[in-house]
């Protein structure tokens, strides 16, 4: 189960998280569930301690690397379109700073999240442990999903992938949905969502422009 209940809070970082919600709502965020599990993580666990002033800026920054903590509204825009109900077992594609997995935690799901950079993911691990121990971390390529768990309910990619790779389609159940940023050029995505009908039958929508580090390993940028 989600929960902070470790956490001390500095109150003005809780107002700044406020004026953020406010932010998104203005930027077109509509789904109360996605904004309120928003307002639940506290961003700073997941930030660079030297760079509190920046942790409620509705911004990316870099975590180390050459990833990045994603900004907010991409975070929140991303989990409005997987259309999240609690208990919905959830695959997420870079762990990064482990933010992603909170927020998608925070919504009810049944998080299982995999990483190709292991220090990246021994941070996360450190964090998230606290939040919710029931987030599965694995280490490994990505771009091959998690068979493991199969199928899923959603699969969030949180890296740009040069065209959709088949193994997410694969392993999503009937009426599942897939979010990830697609485009032939590593500097601009098109953020998708494909809906899958059938085992023979997807739903494709292309839903904004979008900015990603590239999505690493067999079936993405080798």
């Amino acid at each position: 189960m989600f929960t902070t209940d470790f956490f001390q809070e500095d109150p003005r970082l809780a107002g700044q998280r406020r004026r953020l919600i406010d932010e998104l709502k203005r930027k077109g965020i509509s789904s109360v569930r996605v904004l309120e599990a928003v307002g639940k993580v506290p961003r700073q666990l997941f930030f660079p301690r030297d760079f509190e002033q920046y942790v409620y800026r509705d911004a990316a920054f870099p975590i180390g690397e050459g990833q990045t903590i994603s900004q907010p509204y991409t975070v929140a825009f991303q989990t409005e379109l997987l259309q999240i109900q609690p208990g919905d077992k959830v695959l997420e594609i870079g762990t990064g700073s482990g933010y992603q997995a909170a927020v998608l935690s925070a919504m009810g799901a049944q998080v299982f999240s995999v990483e190709l950079v292991k220090s990246l993911l021994q941070e996360a691990g450190k964090v998230l442990k606290n939040i919710d121990s029931s987030i599965q971390l694995f280490h490994g390529d990505g771009t091959l999903g998690l068979q493991s768990a199969a199928p899923f309910d959603g699969i969030l990619v949180t890296a740009g992938a040069p065209e959709v790779p088949q193994t997410y389609i694969n392993q999503l159940k009937i009426g599942g949905r897939l979010v990830i940023p697609v485009g032939p050029d590593k500097n601009q995505q098109k953020m998708m969502r494909i809906t899958k009908i059938s085992d023979q039958q997807i739903k494709s929508e292309v839903l904004g422009d979008f900015k990603f580090v590239p999505l690493i390993g067999k079936n993405g940028w080798l």
